[in-house]
């Protein structure tokens, strides 16, 4: 049985942009230190998508992990419209992670307004909230369902829901599509586009796959091997709302080989459409 709520704002807050100043992570081993990167700085744009690339193993999820202030860097700061961000702050920054990572014990709807639990939200609110975000995934028919019961694209939609319910001005998704067989990813990808289109979020997106990169972001950044450093920032000067015939145009492949290209010249093995 679904449970029928009336419409709520969906977009409360707006975008931010996010700035990285000489950004420094260090951990150490029983081989001793070991530099993920080092005085990596990069600016944001309020409401842009870019995407982050790069070798594996250099530190992508490593620096999604600062900004989102789960982890303290070495050295450097992180800043959201010029706030310092010193630790988890939801409600400015939202985190998408690779596994669901769902309560299989709970509802979709519970699942997706739990995070308003934790704050005290009553129940009223939070659940008329968590139905107006599983309706801009598409999955109002859902939510007594129970995460077993979902598909794996499906899990990855209530896990977006969950992770804008807080209204964060930034949302950071790391690889959350890869565990996804290639159609179901390519379905995926076009539905964060149009939450992106209806939220007016900054979504910075971490991802191996540079078929991917290119078709989701308005900017693309690519890392070097450790100590990563910002290689380039590729422009994705492809026209808005994007399809899939985008992915054939002769622009596209330019962009997509430019990135390769950068990646296959640091000796690591990477293909176009890597996942």
């Amino acid at each position: 049985m679904t449970v029928q709520m009336p419409p709520v704002e969906i977009a409360r807050s707006r975008a931010a942009g996010v700035q990285i100043a000489d950004l420094t992570k260090v951990y150490d081993t029983r081989t001793g230190p070991l530099t993920v990167f080092d005085r990596l700085s990069l600016d944001v744009a309020p409401g842009a998508f870019v995407a982050v690339v790069g070798p594996s193993g250099c530190g992508k999820t490593t620096l999604l992990l600062c900004l989102s202030g789960l982890l303290k860097p070495t050295n450097g700061e992180v800043r959201v419209d010029g706030q310092p961000i010193s630790g988890p702050a939801p409600e400015q920054l939202g985190v998408i992670f690779q596994e669901a990572n769902l309560l299989p014990w709970r509802s979709v709807l519970d699942n997706v307004a739990f995070p308003l639990e934790l704050r005290g939200v009553s129940k009223k609110e939070r659940y008329e909230r968590a139905a107006g975000f599983l309706e801009l995934v598409h999955l109002s028919e859902f939510t007594q369902a129970y995460p077993s019961e979902l598909s794996g694209g499906m899990k990855q939609r209530v896990a977006i829901a969950r992770g804008l319910i807080q209204d964060p001005r930034v949302l950071l998704m790391d690889e959350p599509f890869a565990a996804l067989d290639e159609q179901t990813r390519m379905r995926m990808g076009a539905e964060v586009l149009r939450i992106w289109e209806a939220t007016h979020k900054t979504i910075i997106f971490v991802t191996h796959n540079l078929t991917e990169a290119v078709f989701l972001s308005d900017q693309v950044v690519v890392l070097g091997t450790r100590p990563a450093t910002v290689l380039d920032r590729v422009a994705v000067d492809l026209p808005r709302p994007r399809t899939y015939d985008a992915m054939a145009t002769e622009t596209f492949g330019r962009l997509r080989d430019r990135i390769w290209r950068q990646i296959v010249d640091l000796g690591v093995e990477e293909t176009p459409g890597s996942a």
